[in-house]
């Protein structure tokens, strides 16, 4: 009888398991987000859940927000060294291993962030020319991608009453085309991860910041901020999520195809929630107390001047280092 039921208990407990979902595989998947953000909620956890649906569960998730494996810039070489298996890479935080990228952050003609998006994408995705001159030589390959609503500034203290008003600040920058741009306006930009701001803003290390309306609420740092500027273009921000070409080599073409088909769902997703927000958020900030200025028709025609020449220059300046700066800058405008 003891027999009979040690055999009943083993058959029910294979029957159990059998019946569980298993994971056949497990991904190490890490970002700098502060939990709730508005990327990782409308692109990153939707890539994860239409991974695991498309997959029957097969593909699972570890997941790390927050910088918990890592700060924002060492996350592409934690991804490349395999402590985690997908990472995200914001390119101006890596500017020196992923200069081309920055070719989305620059103040081209596009006003959404579809628009980028969807061009940064073309380009971006395996095939395409920055992933053969940039990607594919550093061992990743890009599941998504999310070009960013154009920044704006926005300051602690100092009144914004025309352009003249921005020279001097210590403005948050990310490198690229946002430093030139600043420098171009007479500002200092100093490169701080986003995470980092608003200990610089307390701290008084920073006088103003180069944001998108929708960084703004998710990083705290509205109640040091008083005015901004509206319905200019300082840049943008490139946000990309890839995988390890080592990682991507292990696993079956099934697999590969769901992460793949289930990246340009997300990021189309992504950047139709970042436009929807974008105006969604700029008028919590208003109402919270920040003044928005238009600046007067002379400054946004000497703004447009001004900025006109950044991609060019980062081009240029690419160029003399040996990198194809002038043939991404116009695969992206031809992508617009």
């Amino acid at each position: 009888m003891k027999n009979l039921l040690k055999a009943g208990v083993t058959l029910l407990a294979l029957t159990a398991a059998w019946a569980m979902p298993a994971s056949a595989e497990t991904l190490r998947i890490g970002d700098s987000f502060p939990v709730g953000h508005y990327i990782s909620e409308n692109m990153t956890k939707v890539w994860m859940e239409e991974v695991k649906k498309a997959s029957n569960g097969e593909v699972d998730f570890e997941y790390f927000p927050a910088e918990q494996l890592g700060k924002a810039k060492d996350l592409l070489s934690l991804t490349q060294s395999g402590v985690m298996d997908i990472g995200y890479v914001g390119a101006s935080y890596v500017s020196d291993k992923l200069p081309l990228s920055s070719v989305g952050e620059m103040p081209e003609a596009f006003t959404t962030s579809c628009q980028g998006t969807k061009a940064f994408w073309q380009i971006a995705k395996p095939g395409g020319a920055l992933d053969q001159a940039e990607f594919a030589p550093n061992g990743v390959r890009v599941l998504m991608v999310m070009v960013l609503p154009p920044y704006q500034v926005f300051t602690s203290n100092r009144e914004i009453s025309g352009l003249d008003s921005l020279k001097g600040l210590k403005i948050r920058s990310t490198g690229g085309a946002k430093e030139l741009a600043s420098q171009l306006v007479g500002a200092v930009p100093i490169q701080i991860a986003a995470p980092d701001t608003r200990d610089a803003l307390s701290r008084g290390t920073l006088d103003a910041l180069l944001f998108p309306h929708s960084s703004i609420l998710p990083y705290e740092v509205l109640p040091f901020l008083k005015y901004a500027t509206q319905d200019v273009n300082f840049g943008s921000f490139v946000v990309t999520y890839v995988i390890s070409q080592n990682k991507w080599d292990q696993l079956d073409e099934s697999t590969q195809k769901i992460l793949a088909d289930a990246g340009e769902a997300a990021t189309l997703h992504g950047c139709e929630v970042a436009d929807r927000m974008d105006g969604e958020d700029k008028q919590k900030i208003a109402e919270s107390g920040v003044k928005f200025v238009t600046f007067s028709e002379a400054d946004q025609e000497k703004l447009q001047e001004v900025l006109g020449t950044v991609s060019q220059r980062w081009a240029e300046d690419l160029d003399k280092r040996g990198k194809p700066g002038t043939e991404i800058l116009e695969a992206f405008r031809n992508a617009l």
